[in-house]
Order: C-alpha cells, then structure tokens, then sequence
C-alpha cells in the first residue's frame, strides 16, 4: 500500500526577502526543487530527504528549514522555522489551508568549520562543535544535520549579532566569530537560545529580533504570535504625501523604481536560457525592457496561464531569429525561459519617437512612485520623465492613461470605493469616536442597494476645536476630476493665528439649492450650534437662499451672511469691464468707516451711475467693512476655503475614499504642527498669538507719535490726534473708538493703545480672548487617532452604496474642464507679448503676419 504524500517545493542557493505582508525567496541562481514528503515524516527524515534531493554536503553545511506561513487573515505571510517534528506536522498541515496554493520551504544552506576559537576586540565567545557535541543539546537539527553552530556565555551581545548579519552563503563562520581561547561551557537551556536566535537572524536578516516581545523562538509557536506580528496595527496613509503640509509642490520622487530589472546571467543584458521570474507579469514587463533598451520591438504568438511564446516584430521581413519561450514551473507560479534565441540581428529603418512595448501599463509601472511622492503629477511631467528614462515621446493619452492605471493600483478603483467608503468611515469613528457622518442616497430596484447621492463628515477634533476659534466660517464648493463628476464642499474656520482651521466636508451631486440647504443644515445640527456665526461666501443662488431659511438655523441673528469681496469685484468687472472701477469697489469695501466708504461710492457714481447702481442693488453690510459691525473680524474673502482647495487640488482626481483619508491625515499634521507651537508658546509665557503680537507691535510704536487729550478721567473719554492730522474719539470704558477697527479686528487700534499709555492702563484687556494663546493652544488641542488596520474594522451591515451612473464621466481622455472661467483667472498686472519682428503687441514671432516677409 503506497504512502500518502503531500508536494513541498524547496527553494535554495537565494535569499529571503520579507516585505510587510509578504515572505519570498529571490536570487539569480535560485534552484527550485519538488519534494513528495510523506504525511507521516519526522524532521530527520526531512532533513535526509533534502540533502539527497540537493546533494548537498551534509559533513560541510548545515541546513535551516523556513517555511512560507500564513497569518489568520489569509493575506499576509511571516517565516516559520521548521526545526523539529512538530513544526513539520504545522508545514504539512497547510495543505488544507484554502489560501494556500503550495507549501513553500525555504532552505538557507550555513557552511561551518570545525573548532573554531578566534579573539578579535572585546566581542563574545563562539563556538561550533562537531557531530558528537551535537547530540548533548536540543538544537530541533538532529546530529546528523550537520554541524550546528553554538555561542558562548555572551553570545547574544549586540555587537555580535550586528556582525553576523553580514554572513553570506558560503562565508565561513570564523570570519564573523571572536571570543577568549580555551573551552566554555554552556548551558543547555540558554545555549538552545542562542544558536537559534544566531540561525534565525542569519536567515531572517535584520528584520527579525529573537528579543522582540512578540517573537516567539519555542518549539511550539503560539497561534496568535503567528497571527499578530505586531502588538498593535494601524491603517497607515496610502502614501506619504497625505500627510505632507509644507512645501506641497516641491515634492521630490524617490529614486527607488518599483520594479526588478531583468536578472540575467551575463554582462550584455540578453535572457538566458534557465533564468527564472516570480510571475508571468514579471516576464512580461522585463521582456518590455528589454525591447524598450534594444530599441527593438516583439509580438506575441503565444499566451496563456501556463506559456507564453515571444518573436521579433521583423522576424518575416528582415529573417531576424529572436525568440523567448518561457513556461510556468509545474504547481508554481514562477515562470522559466525554457528557449531563447537573441540578440536581434535586425535594424530599424527610421528613427520612431514612441514604442510599441512602452504602453500605458509599464508607465504606470514606473510612475507609481513619482504618483507617490505628489498624486498632482500632471500629464506632461508624466511625458517629461518617460522620454528622460527611455528616449520615447509617449502621446498625451498614453500618459494619461498610464496616471489613471497608477492611480488605480496606489488608491483602489473609483466605482469600488463608493461600496468600500461606508466601511472607512466605521473604521475612522472606530478610532476617533464622536465624528459626524451623515448620507443621502436614493433608492432602487435592486435589494439592498441604493445610489450614492451625498455625504457629510467632520472629524471629532474638528469639532471641539472650533469652539475656540472666532465665529467666522468659510464655505466654498470645488470641482472632483475623478472618474465620476461632483461637487466637494468646504467649511473652514480661523484660529486666533489667523490660519485656516478646517471645519466640515461633504461630497455631493453638484452645486444648487438643496445641496447648499443640506450641507448647512448638517454643519448645524452636527458639528456647531454656536450663535451669531459669520458665514463668508460666493453669491451662489444656492447659498443666497439657504442662508435666509428660518429653518436651516442660518438666518439673522442665528447667524450673519457676508460676501466675498474678490467675488463681487470679479462679477462687477464681468459686467462693466472697467479696471478704475473695480479697484474703488474694493476700496470701498475695505474702508473701515462711513466717511470714506462714502466718499468712494460718490466717485463711482460720477464715472457711471449704473454701477453705482449695481452696487446698491446689493446689501451694504453683505459686502462693506464699514457696514459689517464686527462680525467678519476683517476676513474679506473666501481665500480660507480656497488656500485648503489648493491642498486638495491632486487629491480631487482620487477616488472618494483616498479623498477622504486624505482629510484625515493631512487634518491630523495640521493639529500635530500647531498644537506644538500652542504648547511651545505657552511654555515661554506668550499671551497673545504671533499673529495679534506683529499687529500690537506695530500699533504700539503708531501710538507713541500721537497727541492725547483727556475730557473724563472717569468714563475714560480722550480726544487722539494723529500724525495725519486725523482726529478720534476714544472711550476707554465703552471700548470703544471712532476709526472702528477695535470693533472690526476684536484687538485695539492704535488710538485705544495711545490713550492707555496716557492714563498707564493695560491695553491687553481689549483684545478679545480668541487670540490668546492658551485659546489657540486649546484650538489645536484635540487630538486625533491613528485608525487601526482594515481587518480590525467593524463589519458594515448595511446596503450597498453604488455610484450614480449621471456622475460618470464617458469617454476616455483629459475631463473637459467644468470650471467657469472669469477675471480672477486672468493673472493682474500681466505683460502683453511683443512680437520679435513687428514689435507689435498681441502676438508672438510664430504667428507674425510679417513672418514671410522678414524672411
């Protein structure tokens, strides 16, 4: 009766490499041999088996057995060292794992000497037997593996374990090893310890520590520290750059480049015959580049799972004999070059600008980390490093096809992460419980699914720390480039810094009435019910009307409309295309009191009543400082919401979910940067922030020249003259003064500091407290925490969330841009072209009338 087996393939004459997931077994001369092992085999029958299949010499090297093992999930891999008969029965018994497609045995081959007794430095003592010491101690190898290396009393130190990460097969031991002359004992418990955390960090490298808390070196190892190779995992940014603040377009790519280039046997880069590659992809992709560099091109004439057969693209019209033949190693996914005919003999007639093995997958391939470094990446950079790396101008779509590829594979695909975003958001709320999201979606035929419409969300520390900021909020809405059309709305605050402190999101159809009522209405209700709130905008319809709907809770006195000035003076230009006019429009809005706002209004109305009309058609205290009462702290515009645009801007052609990490991390670094300089401050006694103290400063040294004259010593009532001549009444008690700006910017004017100094009164009492430090530390204070890792999730038990089909942009190629252009794209200040030849205005050289002429 035969003896059932189980198919082990053994790996050897290589490395191991260990990424974060994954375990592989790499090398140029890596030998791969299969073993029937049976069902019933002990580890010396193993071992025995192995040194008759590889022929290696038992009596010069010994053997150290890793085998690939899965963690519970399924999706990641750590080594498992295979050393007795235990862990052999653990390495057969993945054969009834469903994740597994083979048993992977690694061997790493150890050449050892006998006797060997070397003092160098102060290191620790070390020791290698021959076979009959062996037998005294437990080592897992069996005396008949070879000699076993042992360490003396030191032979854990660090300095010793630094060195014998540089052992290389083939190396002889005592070029690593030191320690005193003469003999030691050891004991057999602590000697077991170190030669096997000395085996296992000469196999595993630098990646594993036999001293790490969660490293298990017994006999027997523990399910869950096979499971959990590390006490806590955390869901960490897709890239980097989700978490960079500063210097976001100066952003430098690695010089690392994802892929292997082809390993061949000889110095003139042909394929060999033999040469094996981990997945057909990998042949596939080396095969490219290597045409790419040859300057030469293929075509396949056969392809499959299991072969895949390649020829020279003028095999027929100049008889040129290249041929690569390559198929798959039986019950592997390895592919070897079983026949190889080259180098080309043929030549190219013309020069070619593109090449047919550069497609939009191998740009993708070697973009992905430029796309890591800075997702904004533009198409034309994309072209630019295509033609430094290879010599070939890609067309534009090839490039932009190559990007959205990149995309895909760094972020997920964009019809998916609709499904998958319900289940990001439960593991953000997981981690950082408090945050607010709310969906709308539209229902349809299918059971348990519905139609992705909007959705809302705002992080915990974003909302506690808002509470500590000026009640002015910034709301603005931006174009998605993705796959799928919409709309990202915005809603920023101010510190007492005067930096933007992000408030709010939300992802929706597009920008109209209720859109606009439904994202203020969630900020409402989920994220502030602070009274008296400034709301700063555009004169979209949309926003016009939900702000004066008594049941949004946005309208007077719950809260106060204001414009933006930058808006109205580019819809003032559109409509009367005049420069002179549009400057005394935002001179008026800036003016700080009635007298001078007045003043500017006459002036245009004596250039042209009907703009002079226009202007009042709109509410003054919409628009004017000088009509505002304080409620827009000096905030003029909407450039808060706009600068975190600008952040966001390659992180718009993302799909949602990296959308929406992308928030969360760059949110985090914001309150991580400034609530270190918060503390710092409040550290070195600072009251006010740097912001408030610049402004204070310079007022202090305005008031020194000025002229005080006191009427109430009591009610505090002084008459100011400045060095303009200027004159202003202050009152100390009220707090107030008649240039306003104590009002409009909530800290004191210069003539409020000149009247304090006169009567030795602390000008600090009138600055409001949202600028003080210990407010703007409290601002940044909350903190936000690292989100675990995606098995740790809570299970979404929901309906499916689809994408809208009316979103999805058609066809392939760059989205048209949906952007309504107007003046404000239009760079002030701008210097016409002069043409070289006519030195006319307007057109260049190229496009010159005269171009003939002058030739």
């Amino acid at each position: 009766m035969s003896v059932p087996t189980i198919p082990v393939t053994c790996y050897y004459n290589g490395q191991i490499s260990r990424s974060e997931i994954d375990v592989k077994y790499e090398g140029s001369e890596t030998v791969i041999e299969p073993l029937e092992v049976p069902v019933e085999c002990t580890f010396q029958e193993l071992i025995d088996m192995i040194y008759l299949k590889t022929t290696i010499d038992k009596r010069r090297f010994k053997l150290v057995l890793i085998c690939k093992y899965p963690l519970r999930s399924g999706k990641k891999f750590q080594p498992y060292p295979v050393r007795d008969d235990s862990s052999v029965r653990t390495m057969l018994d993945l054969v009834n794992t469903p994740t597994i497609e083979e048993i992977e045995l690694y061997i790493k081959v150890v050449r050892v000497k006998a006797q060997v007794n070397q003092s160098v430095g102060g290191h620790a003592d070390i020791f290698v037997r021959d076979n009959s010491n062996v037998a005294q101690f437990d080592y897992g190898c069996g005396p008949s593996s070879g000699p076993v290396p042992d360490t003396g009393p030191n032979g854990d130190d660090e300095d010793n374990a630094d060195e014998e990460r540089n052992d290389e097969y083939g190396e002889d031991v005592d070029d690593e090893c030191d320690g005193d002359d003469g003999d030691v004992e050891v004991d057999r418990q602590a000697s077991f310890f170190r030669a096997f955390n000395q085996v296992l960090e000469n196999e595993q490298g630098i990646y594993v520590s036999a001293q790490a808390p969660y490293c298990d070196v017994s006999n027997h190892p523990d399910d869950e520290t096979l499971d959990e190779p590390s006490p806590v995992a955390y869901h960490l940014p897709p890239t980097p750059h989700f978490q960079h603040v500063e210097n976001l377009h100066n952003a430098v790519a690695s010089s690392w480049t994802p892929w292997v280039e082809p390993t061949t046997a000889n110095s003139s880069g042909e394929f060999v015959i033999g040469q094996v590659f981990n997945s057909k992809s990998d042949l596939q992709e080396a095969a490219k580049i290597y045409s790419i560099k040859a300057h030469q091109e293929y075509v396949v004439v056969a392809s499959s799972k299991k072969l895949l057969v390649l020829r020279c693209k003028k095999a027929e019209e100049c008889q040129c004999q290249w041929k690569l033949r390559a198929m798959v190693i039986k019950d592997t996914s390895l592919f070897v070059i079983n026949k190889y005919t080259g180098p080309h003999t043929c030549v190219n007639p013309c020069l070619n600008r593109d090449h047919h093995q550069l497609d939009s997958q191998l740009v993708s391939t070697h973009i992905k980390a430029l796309i890591q470094a800075q997702f904004s990446l533009s198409t034309a950079a994309i072209q630019a490093s295509v033609m430094e790396k290879w010599g070939y101008q890609i067309s534009y779509k090839k490039a932009l096809d190559g990007k959205h590829k990149a995309i895909r594979q760094l972020y997920g695909d964009f019809s998916q992460s609709y499904t998958e975003l319900p289940r990001l958001f439960l593991g953000i709320e997981q981690a950082n419980p408090g945050c607010a999201v709310v969906w709308k979606t539209c229902e349809t035929n299918l059971p348990n699914t519905e139609i992705f419409q909007r959705v809302f969300w705002s992080f915990k520390p974003s909302i506690e720390g808002f509470q500590h900021c000026r009640p002015v909020m910034s709301i603005d809405g931006t174009h998605l480039y993705g796959k799928y059309k919409g709309k990202l709305f915005i809603a920023m605050g101010c510190d007492g810094n005067n930096q933007l402190f992000p408030l709010a999101f939300a992802i929706t159809e597009g920008e109209n009435t209720d859109s606009w009522g439904w994202f203020l209405a969630c900020i409402r209700n989920e994220v502030t019910q602070r009274a008296g709130i400034c709301v700063i905008s555009d004169r979209h319809p949309g926003i016009m009307a939900a702000m004066v709907d008594p049941y949004l809770g946005w309208a007077t006195p719950f809260a106060y409309h204001r414009i933006c000035m930058r808006h109205l003076a580019s819809n003032f230009m559109t409509r009367f295309k005049d420069k002179i006019l549009k400057n005394l429009v935002c001179r008026a809005a800036l003016a700080s009191t009635e007298r001078k706002f007045k003043k500017h209004m006459n002036t245009i109305g004596r250039i042209n009543s009907a703009a002079l009309q226009w202007l009042e058609a709109v509410l003054f205290q919409l628009w004017a400082l000088s009509h505002d009462g304080g409620r827009r702290y000096g905030l003029m515009t909407t450039n808060i919401s706009e600068v975190f645009n600008s952040v966001l801007k390659g992180a718009r052609s993302l799909p949602v979910t990296a959308l929406v990490q992308l928030t969360f991390f760059r949110l985090n670094s914001y309150f991580v940067a400034r609530r270190e300089v918060g503390g710092n401050r409040l550290a070195s006694s600072e009251q006010f922030t740097p912001y408030v103290d610049a402004q204070i400063q310079g007022r202090v040294v305005k008031a020194g020249s000025m002229e005080i004259v006191l009427y109430d010593h009591v009610k505090g009532l002084f008459h100011v003259k400045s060095r303009s001549g200027r004159t202003h009444r202050v009152n100390l008690h009220e707090k107030t003064c008649t240039c306003v700006k104590t009002l409009i910017y909530g800290f004191p004017c210069s003539h409020i500091i000149s009247a304090c100094q006169h009567r030795c009164v602390d000008f600090r009492l009138f600055v409001e407290d949202y600028y003080t430090t210990k407010s703007y530390y409290d601002t940044w204070a909350p903190l936000f925490h690292p989100i675990f890792n995606e098995d740790e999730w809570p299970l979404y038990d929901g309906t499916v969330i689809l994408p809208p089909d009316s979103m999805r942009r058609f066809g392939s190629g760059r989205p048209k841009s949906t952007r309504l252009h107007n003046e404000m794209d239009v760079r002030e200040g701008k210097t016409l072209i002069t043409c070289g030849l006519c030195k006319q205005l307007g057109h260049n050289r190229r496009s010159c009338k005269n171009r003939n002429q002058a030739q």
